[in-house]
């Protein structure tokens, strides 16, 4: 009863159509808790929908939870003790918090893990361009990571150096160094929203430096990210 309850709430490797039927469900589920993030004033329906989403993702949790032994292909207590602890389920239960009546208005912003957890429903659709996409991603970036370690670790050294040259050749213009790190992030990526900028002849020669020199630093990853999935491709 339980290993066939498993084969219906987790994704396995031979087709079962009561399993998608509860994927595409579970879909439906998930968008309709996210509608009552569309509004700022709630309503009785609002409200409805949002227990009855509820509802269904704390059956859900309890259900994989009782199904944990399957999951982990050991029948013993351990398992269930494990379950809480990963990183699936910590997502559950951080999408299901937000919604109890006695925690609703400390954290009601928690309740954006809810799009998280369409994450995991779409797996159980199995399909093999979908799944074959994401390894290749994940190859990619595995394969990069010293690369893109070595250029945020710059970008980062970059963003605070261009602060701290602001920040001293115009203290004027900001009324903190955060506010100078904000301002060289955006200006390293090119942004410029405009509401923090330089009034200086001296300001405006290093915001003009460091959008020229944040154009290279923003390409480095896109570049290597690239040049990894072509070359996953192509193998």
């Amino acid at each position: 009863m339980r290993k066939k309850l498993f084969e219906v709430i987790e994704p396995s490797q031979n087709k079962n159509i009561i399993s998608s039927i509860y994927d595409i469900f579970m879909i439906l589920v998930i968008l309709l808790s996210i509608l009552p993030l569309c509004f700022k004033q709630t309503s009785n329906v609002l409200n409805i929908i949002d227990t009855i989403c509820l509802l269904v993702f704390i059956i859900d949790y309890f259900l994989r939870w009782f199904t944990a032994d399957y999951k982990y292909n050991k029948k013993s207590l351990m398992s269930f003790m494990r379950y809480p602890f990963g990183i699936f389920a910590i997502i559950d239960i951080v999408s299901i918090l937000p919604s109890i009546s006695a925690l609703n208005n400390g954290f009601k912003l928690l309740r954006v893990f809810r799009m998280v957890r369409a994450f995991r429903v779409f797996r159980a659709f199995k399909m093999f361009r979908y799944s074959k996409s994401v390894k290749i991603i994940v190859s990619v970036f595995k394969k990069s990571k010293e690369s893109l370690i070595a250029v945020g670790t710059f970008a980062v050294a970059y963003i605070i150096i261009s602060a701290l040259i602001v920040f001293n050749v115009e203290p004027e213009s900001f009324n903190s160094f955060f506010d100078a790190i904000y301002w060289a992030t955006v200006s390293l990526t090119t942004v410029g929203y405009g509401d923090i900028y330089p009034i200086t002849t001296i300001g405006r020669i290093v915001t003009m430096v460091s959008s020229i020199f944040g154009i290279a630093i923003v390409a480095l990853p896109a570049g290597i990210i690239t040049a990894g999935y072509m070359s996953e491709i192509d193998k």
